[in-house]
C-alpha cells in the first residue's frame, strides 16, 4: 500500500519536517542545468582581453579611415620636367602651383601655357606653401595637383585589349610596393606596346604623385586596373586563352626562349625582394628568367619588366 514502504527515506521520520531523502523528485533538475560554454575572454566586458580587443578594433577603424582619406586626397606632381611631361600627356589636373619669385625658364612657361589652354587654375604660392603641398619633394618651384587616380576593372582591361585587333599583352605586378617601380613599369609597358597594367588591391603601390612622376605622364594613356584578388584574376584570364608567364630567377626558360611572346600573354612581375608569391607562381603557365652575369643577383622589378617586354615586342615585330 502506498506510504507503507519500509525503504530508507521513503517514510518521513517522526518528529521531523523534512521530506523524503531518497531522490529529489525532479526539484533539482533546473538547478543542475548548465549555463552554456564559458564566453571567450574577448567577449567578457570586464576582462582585460576585451578592452584590448576593443582598442584593436578602434585602431583598425582609424587606419581604414585614414587610408580612405589618403586615397581620396589629391596628389601633387613636383618638378619642372615631370609637370611639363604630364601636361603634354593630358594628365587630368586641377591646379598648377607656381612658387613666388622663381626663375622661370622655357619649361615653366610651357607648363603655364598648357595649363591655361586646358582651363587648369594657375596659382602663385610661397615656396614654403609649395613645400607643404608637395610634402617636401624636390619641386623646383612648380607642382601640378591631380585628382585621385581612376583605376579600371581587370575585365574592362582585357576587353579593351581583345578589341585592339592584336594579341593582348598585359602586365601584372605582384607585391611591388615602390611607387617609382610602378611608374617605371607603366612607362615601359606603354613603350613596348602593352595594353595595360594590373596591380593587386592590397600590398601594392598605387598611382601616387611619385608614380605619376616616374611614369612621365604615360599613366594617362595606358589603363591601370586594380584587382581585388590577383590570383583569381590571373586564373580568369587563363580561362579566356591568355598564357600567364611569371618572371622568376629560377625560371623554366630564359627570356631568349620565350616562344609564347607572339600569342595572348600576361607578364607577371614579383617584388625584387621575395619575387612571386606562391599562389601567383602556381597560377603561371611558365616562368622565365633573364640571363645575367654571375656577379649580379637580381634586377630591379621595373628593369626586369622592360627587358622582357622588349623581347616580346621584338618577337612580335618579327612574326
Amino acid at each position: 500500500m502506498a506510504g507503507n514502504s519500509q525503504r530508507r527515506g521513503a517514510m518521513r521520520k517522526p518528529g521531523t519536517k523534512k521530506g523524503a531523502v531518497t531522490g529529489s523528485g525532479g526539484q533539482r533538475r533546473k538547478a543542475l542545468e548548465g549555463k552554456g560554454p564559458t564566453p571567450r575572454a574577448e567577449d567578457r566586458p570586464y576582462h582585460p582581453a576585451h578592452r584590448r580587443a576593443e582598442m584593436a578594433k578602434r585602431s583598425e577603424a582609424k587606419r581604414v579611415q585614414r587610408s580612405k582619406a589618403a586615397a581620396a586626397a589629391p596628389e601633387t606632381i613636383a618638378g619642372r620636367n615631370p609637370v611639363v611631361e604630364c601636361l603634354r600627356a593630358g594628365v587630368p589636373a586641377t591646379a598648377l602651383h607656381i612658387a613666388t619669385g622663381i626663375d622661370a625658364d622655357d619649361r615653366v612657361a610651357e607648363a603655364v601655357s598648357l595649363a591655361t589652354d586646358r582651363g587648369i587654375s594657375v596659382l602663385e604660392v610661397s615656396r614654403t606653401e609649395l613645400d607643404r603641398i608637395t610634402q617636401g619633394a624636390m619641386h623646383q618651384g612648380i607642382g601640378l595637383q591631380v585628382p585621385p587616380f581612376d583605376y579600371a576593372h581587370p575585365d574592362d582591361l582585357l576587353a579593351a585589349a581583345q578589341e585592339s585587333g592584336r594579341a593582348p599583352l598585359l602586365v601584372a605586378l605582384d607585391g611591388v610596393t615602390d611607387p617609382r617601380n610602378l611608374g617605371a613599369v607603366i612607362r615601359s609597358a606603354a613603350a613596348f606596346g602593352a595594353d595595360g597594367v594590373v596591380v593587386p588591391q592590397r600590398r601594392s603601390a598605387g598611382l601616387t604623385a611619385v608614380a605619376w612622376r616616374t611614369s612621365a605622364g604615360t599613366a594617362a594613356r595606358l589603363p591601370v586596373a586594380k584587382a581585388t584578388n590577383l590570383t583569381r584574376t590571373l586564373k580568369d584570364w587563363a580561362k579566356q586563352g591568355l598564357m600567364i608567364v611569371g618572371l622568376d630567377a629560377d625560371g623554366s626558360m630564359t627570356v631568349d626562349e620565350l616562344e609564347l611572346a607572339t600569342g595572348p600573354l600576361v607578364v607577371v612581375v614579383g617584388s625584387e625582394g621575395r619575387g612571386l608569391s606562391r599562389l601567383v607562381r602556381e597560377s603561371c603557365d611558365a616562368t622565365v628568367s633573364i640571363p645575367m652575369a654571375s656577379e649580379v643577383e637580381s634586377l630591379n622589378a621595373s628593369v626586369a619588366t622592360g627587358v622582357v617586354l622588349a623581347e616580346v615586342a621584338r618577337r612580335r615585330r618579327a612574326s
